[in-house]
C-alpha cells in the first residue's frame, strides 16, 4: 500500500498544521462494522487496526507496575485516511523529552513485554543519532500500517524510544525461537528503511529483558 502517495492526496484535501507538539489526541470508540463502513465511505482500510501509545518514564530500574501506570493510550486507528489524521497532529521525535518512548501496536497487543502475544517473543534493536532518527521511524512506521514488512503477521509492533544521546527503534515479533522469521525480519527491515552500511542490528528475546530489566542491554545478537 503507497502510504506516501496516499498522504499527499491527504495533505492537498487537508489543512492540517503536521508540527503541532502535542503527544496525545483523544480517541472515540467504533462498531465492529468499521471495514465494511469504511469502505462504503470511500476509505481505505489497513489490514489491521493499530493504536499509538506514550511513555514518559522516570529514569531508573524498569519496575513491572510503575511501567503500566506510565503507558498511556493516544489514539487507534484502521484506515489510511485515519491513520494521517493522527499522525500530523503528534509530536515530531525531537520536540520529545527524553526518555519517552513512543509505541505503536496492533489492536489488541499491550506494548508491555509481559502480553500473551510479545512474552514469547524478542526485538530488533537499531540506534540513531538524534538528527535522523524521525526520518527512519516514520519509514518505518509506513512499512508496518502498509504491511510491507516480511512475516507481518508475527510483528507484533514497533517503539521509538527518546534518549539523552540517541534515538532508538525497536521491531517486536512474536516468536523469538523461528530463527527464519527472525532473520527474514531482520532483511525485510534493512531493505525497506535502507539501512546505510554500518548500521549494526542487535536482537534481544523479551525473556531476556525481563531477566535483566533492560530493554536494549546484553544483547544477544548482532546483524
Amino acid at each position: 500500500m503507497d502510504l506516501t502517495a496516499e498522504k499527499k492526496e491527504f495533505d492537498s484535501n487537508n489543512n492540517t498544521n503536521s508540527d503541532i507538539p502535542h503527544p496525545t489526541l483523544h480517541s472515540s470508540s467504533e462498531p465492529d462494522e468499521r471495514y465494511s463502513r469504511d469502505l462504503k465511505a470511500a476509505l481505505h482500510p489497513l489490514k489491521h487496526k493499530f493504536v499509538f501509545w506514550y511513555t514518559r518514564r522516570t529514569p531508573g530500574v524498569r519496575n513491572q507496575t510503575s511501567y503500566e501506570d506510565n503507558i498511556k493510550k493516544i489514539v487507534d486507528f484502521s484506515t489510511v485516511e485515519g491513520f494521517w489524521v493522527c499522525y500530523c497532529h503528534l509530536a515530531r521525535p525531537s520536540s520529545l523529552p527524553s526518555p519517552t518512548d513512543l509505541h505503536l501496536f496492533k489492536e489488541g497487543i499491550r506494548p508491555l513485554w509481559e502480553d500473551s502475544a510479545n512474552c514469547n517473543g524478542g526485538k530488533w534493536i537499531i540506534r540513531f543519532k538524534k538528527a535522523v532518527s524521525g526520518r527512519f521511524w516514520e519509514d518505518l512506521v509506513l512499512a508496518l500500517i502498509g504491511d510491507q514488512l516480511d512475516y507481518g503477521d508475527n510483528i507484533c509492533g514497533v517503539v521509538l524510544s527518546i534518549r539523552f544521546n540517541e534515538d532508538i527503534l525497536s521491531i517486536w515479533n512474536r516468536n523469538a525461537s523461528d530463527n527464519q522469521a527472525v532473520m527474514a525480519l531482520r532483511d525485510s527491515i534493512k531493505r525497506h528503511l535502507k539501512l546505510p552500511h554500518g548500521y549494526i542490528m542487535e536482537y534481544k528475546p523479551h525473556d531476556a529483558s525481563l531477566k535483566d530489566n533492560s530493554s536494549y542491554r546484553n544483547t544477544w545478537l548482532r546483524g
